[in-house]
């Protein structure tokens, strides 16, 4: 049985983590030289390393409780990716316009919460799905709305508005919020050095996105 944590990674430790996101492009070279690329999958998949992060004896009792107590790779849990964790860029503030999420219709009441990478050759589109417990503002029309016509829920990404505030037909739903990265542990082995920094470490944390 597997399942997911609504629980975040130590933040000390993740700051100074590394890793980004892996995409799979099959590439088929003909006898000509010319080549055929193919993307093996639609969504990147991001990895992290974790390892780098634990620079004490109080960050590894902690790191080695939590992978305990996620049983290695079977439970998944949230990951703070310092590079990308807002709507918007790390150094800009987050705005209920950020993101646009979708179009009134009149009759549509949910609409889930995605980011957008790029704007003039291939767009991506991804979908958050853990946006983080009240960061989440959502604007209609350009006019943000109290947060109490609408509901969000935190586990799905799913933006959910009360019945007498669902969006008219044609008004452009917007976003702005933080999120985490859904991600579990890449090993059922956790290797301590206890001879590093005096106090022990862990060389390898392998950490890898889990795509709901």
């Amino acid at each position: 049985m597997s399942g997911f944590h609504e629980v975040r990674f130590p933040l000390d430790v993740s700051t100074q983590a590394r890793g980004g996101p892996e995409r799979m492009t099959e590439i088929v070279v003909t006898s000509s030289g010319r080549e055929q690329r193919n993307a093996r999958r639609a969504h990147a998949r991001r990895r992290y390393e974790a390892g780098y992060g634990v620079k004490s004896a109080a960050a590894l009792s902690q790191v080695l409780a939590f992978f305990e107590e996620r049983r290695g790779r079977l439970y998944g849990f949230r990951w703070r990716d310092r590079s990308d964790y807002k709507s918007c860029t790390p150094i800009q503030d987050v705005s209920p316009l950020d993101q646009t999420i979708g179009t009134g219709d009149g009759a549509t009441r949910s609409f889930p919460l995605v980011k957008t990478y790029g704007q003039d050759f291939a767009p991506y589109q991804r979908r958050i799905v853990k946006p983080v417990a009240g960061s989440v503002r959502i604007a209609v029309a350009g006019v943000e709305l109290d947060k109490s016509f609408f509901d969000v829920d935190g586990s799905t990404g799913s933006v959910t508005f009360r019945a007498d505030h669902m969006p008219p037909q044609g008004a452009v739903v917007t976003a702005g919020y933080l999120f985490d990265v859904p991600v579990r542990f890449d090993t059922d082995y956790l290797e301590i050095d206890y001879a590093a920094f005096g106090t022990g470490g862990i060389p390898k944390i392998p950490l890898i996105e889990i795509l709901l």
